[in-house]
């Protein structure tokens, strides 16, 4: 399981994902059934992902259990930027033109 950071037109999302990557063809297609094309991510730590979001993450990372998919775990970009520090977020990944 992996945690990222995604930066879309509307606003920030943090999904938690069992597919490999972000740029996973399926989890792209995925995004784009949701009306996104093109955005940038970044991962971020999985164990502070857990620890910052407690019961939630533990019901959402159960749900996704044995697929792969995408599920949102938060869409308040002002709660995002309040939980993780810059200096945790990996490398950017841009997807789109």
């Amino acid at each position: 399981m992996r945690a990222y950071l995604i930066f879309t037109g509307s606003g920030p999302i943090l999904i938690l994902t069992t597919y490999p990557s972000v740029n996973d063809e399926r989890l792209v297609a995925k995004l784009r059934h949701k009306g996104i094309a093109k955005f940038i991510a970044y991962e971020v730590p999985l164990e502070r992902t857990r620890a910052l979001y407690g019961v939630p993450f533990e019901a959402i990372a159960a749900d996704l259990a044995g697929q792969e998919d995408l599920r949102v775990l938060d869409f308040n970009g002002h709660h995002i930027f309040a939980s993780f520090r810059l200096s945790e977020l990996g490398n950017p990944i841009r997807h789109g033109d």
